[in-house]
This record gives C-alpha cells, sequence and structure tokens, in this order.
C-alpha cells in the first residue's frame, strides 16, 4: 500500500498543469461549500440570540384565545395573569405583555398598529422600559427605528393614537415618542408602539391582565395553567428554522453545481490519463500488480486530488475565512426591508464537524468518481496494453 501511494503521488505530480487545474477547481468548491454553510450557522446563532434577547425569550405563556396571525383574537386574548406566576413575577423572571389594536394618524395618514404593553421595570427583554420610569408625560410611547423610519417620527414627536376596549369603546389621546431603539427583530418593531403596561391596562379596562407572558431563565417543568398555554422557545423560532433550513435547500444546488464541474473534470482527466497510459498499465500488470492494484493505483491517483485540494484551500482559505469571521459580512439592513431577523452584520460560523465533514464528502465522492472509469483496466489483456490497444 505504502508503494502504490508513493506511485500514485508521483504519477500525480508528474501530470503538472492538469493536476492543479483539477486541484484549485476543487478547492473552490471546499472553500464556497464551507463558508456558504459557515454563513448560515451564522445567521442562525445570530438570528436565535436576538429572538431570544428581544421576543421570544426561554419560552412563552399564551392567553388561550391569542393568535398573532389573527389580530381579530385580540379582543378576547387577554386574562388575569394565574397567582400561580406571582413569585416569578416578584423576581422578575417572567414579562407580561398586553397586545391590543390601535389606530394613528402620521401626517394625516391612518395607519393600523399593534399596541403593546410591558412592565418598565422587566429584565426578560432587551426593551429600554426604563425610560418610561424617566418620563412624566399622560401617555410615552417607545418605538423601533424602522416604525420611526416608515412614519417620519422621532424622539419628542406627539401624535394621535386611538384605540377600542373591552367594552367596545372607542377613546383616543396624544402620544409622545420618548424613545427609538434599534433592533434586528422586526416583529418588536414593525407598526407597533410599546407602553407602560399598567398604562394599557387602564386604557382597555383589563386590570392586572395581559396576553403573553415571556420567560426567563427558570424551570418550566409542570407548570400548566389553565386559560393559557406554553409555547417552547424551538415552537417561537419556528419561523426562523424554517426560513434557514430553506436557505440551506437552496444551497445545495450551488453545491451540486461545483462538485458537478470539479468531478467532470476529473473524470475526464482519468479517462484521458488511461487512454494515454496504456503501454504503462500493460508494464505494471507484465511486473506482476495484479489487476486490482492497477485500479487501486488510479483511483489513489485521482483520489489524492481532493487531499491536495484541501490542503490548497487551507492555505488561502483559513486566512480569508477567519478574517471574514472577525470583520463580519454586511447586510445593510436588508432584514428590516424583507421582514427577517437578520443583522446588519453577521459573522460566519465554521465548526470543526463543518470542515471535516465538507472535506470527507468531497474526498469520498471524488474516490468514486475516480475508481469508474478506473474500472476499464480489469478488462485490460496486458499484451494488447503493451501494445497500446484498449478494449
Amino acid at each position: 500500500m505504502n508503494l502504490l501511494f508513493k506511485l500514485a503521488a508521483k504519477n500525480l505530480i508528474g501530470a503538472g498543469l492538469r493536476t492543479w487545474l483539477n486541484v484549485i477547481v476543487l478547492s473552490f468548491s471546499f472553500l464556497i461549500i464551507i463558508w456558504h454553510k459557515g454563513l448560515l450557522n451564522g445567521w442562525d446563532r445570530q438570528a436565535r440570540n436576538d429572538m431570544f434577547n428581544w421576543e421570544t425569550g426561554t419560552g412563552q405563556y399564551w392567553q388561550s384565545s391569542y393568535d398573532p396571525y389573527d389580530p381579530f383574537s385580540l379582543s378576547d386574548a387577554h386574562s388575569k395573569i394565574p397567582s400561580t406566576f406571582d413569585t416569578l413575577l416578584s423576581r422578575g423572571e417572567i414579562a407580561p405583555v398586553l397586545i391590543a389594536q390601535g389606530t394613528i394618524y402620521p401626517g394625516g395618514r391612518i395607519q393600523s398598529i399593534l399596541i403593546k404593553g410591558i412592565d418598565p421595570e422587566q429584565k426578560v427583554l432587551k426593551l429600554p422600559g426604563s425610560l418610561f420610569l424617566k418620563s412624566d408625560v399622560d401617555l410615552p410611547v417607545l418605538i423601533g427605528s424602522k416604525m420611526a423610519g416608515d412614519n417620519g417620527l422621532k424622539v419628542g414627536d406627539a401624535i394621535t393614537i386611538r384605540w377600542r376596549d373591552v367594552h367596545g369603546t372607542f377613546d383616543a389621546n396624544e402620544m409622545k415618542v420618548i424613545g427609538i431603539f434599534e433592533t434586528n427583530v422586526p416583529s418588536v418593531d414593525a407598526g407597533q408602539v410599546w407602553v407602560p403596561l399598567n398604562k394599557l391596562q387602564k386604557m382597555m379596562g383589563t386590570p392586572g391582565e395581559a396576553t403573553i407572558l415571556v420567560c426567563g431563565n427558570f424551570d418550566k417543568t409542570g407548570r400548566t395553567t389553565e386559560g393559557w398555554k406554553f409555547k417552547s422557545s424551538e415552537d417561537l423560532l419556528k419561523t426562523v428554522t424554517d426560513i434557514i433550513k430553506m436557505k440551506s435547500v437552496g444551497g445545495i444546488v450551488l453545491y451540486v453545481i461545483l462538485m458537478s464541474l470539479a468531478m467532470l473534470a476529473i473524470f475526464d482527466t482519468q479517462v484521458l490519463s488511461i487512454f494515454r497510459r496504456q503501454k504503462e498499465i500493460g508494464t505494471y500488470i507484465a511486473l506482476g500488480m495484479t489487476r486490482s492494484q492497477v485500479v487501486g493505483l488510479f483511483t489513489l491517483e485521482g483520489s489524492l486530488n481532493s487531499v491536495l485540494a484541501a490542503l490548497l484551500a487551507a492555505v488561502y482559505g483559513i486566512p480569508l475565512l477567519a478574517l471574514q469571521a472577525a470583520k463580519g459580512m454586511s447586510f445593510a439592513g436588508a432584514g428590516k426591508s424583507y421582514g427577517l431577523v437578520i443583522a446588519d452584520k453577521i459573522f460566519p460560523v465554521y465548526s470543526l464537524g463543518l470542515v471535516v465533514t465538507t472535506i470527507v464528502i468531497i474526498m469520498i465522492t471524488t474516490t468514486i468518481v475516480s475508481y469508474l472509469p478506473s474500472r476499464r483496466i480489469a478488462k485490460m489483456k496486458p499484451t494488447e496494453a503493451l501494445r497500446g490497444k484498449l478494449q
């Protein structure tokens, strides 16, 4: 085996330009596959962290009537916060949120919004509720940067807001923007305003009530209560997970194209090599090598392309990927435009498992592609091979 390896390496290096063209193309495949998958891994990690910090917490309890995809459910989606959560509330491990529909009139236009009430002293989410404690206006509100940009609002602006309470009575008041926060999570920004929880409870006529309870880090085992349904973090992150899975499937098309180009080049090289080296093959067999050993030699030559490609990719790929992992890749607010949880800059994540898996898959594929044309050697007769005739 050691002799076959040395002979295969010598023949491969001796092929010169053909070898290096294959190696360069295959190294590009290595690099692009690892880079693309690392970028998706980085997006997944960033999206989960942002959703955890700004919206989902470690899970949520929903009032049984609440359906985020049905705005008409909001009129009934509220009830008293269960007493079983009193201890957690006092420790700040649960953040109640009351949600209601409303309307604002920016620049003479009408826009339907969601009004969300949150405790100014909560620590579960990153929303800057502490700004409410410093305000002395009648109805202070916080809005996200996308909401502010879409409606031309800035800190200090006053605007009319209208809502309908639980008794069906319409009311209106003037709200004042006391803060604008930056977030990568459109679902806590677009088309909504945040007000103090006690203010919204008073406006809606629902004292002590909430729509959802956002959980912090505590044991939720066995914590069920009538009229409320628990949603785990995986349930709440399903949309993001599905989008990233879809992007991963789309990436497979890119991988297949790159691999097909590289494998086609290796396959053609192997066929040409066998055709041109018939006398050499006959000599090997005449000197005592079995046909299976000669097949193994040519297969090994082809598979060594992936080894050289991996080494070459490491030479120029490691610095490039390390630089991008440190500097990140800018998306310039694209997530807000499309309603996706995408940071302005995503930092790719390259795990050892990703690199090893990619290398193993490409090496196995290269070995199979190298073996397919090499099978014809088993059909050759030494005398005909020495004369340069291939059956």
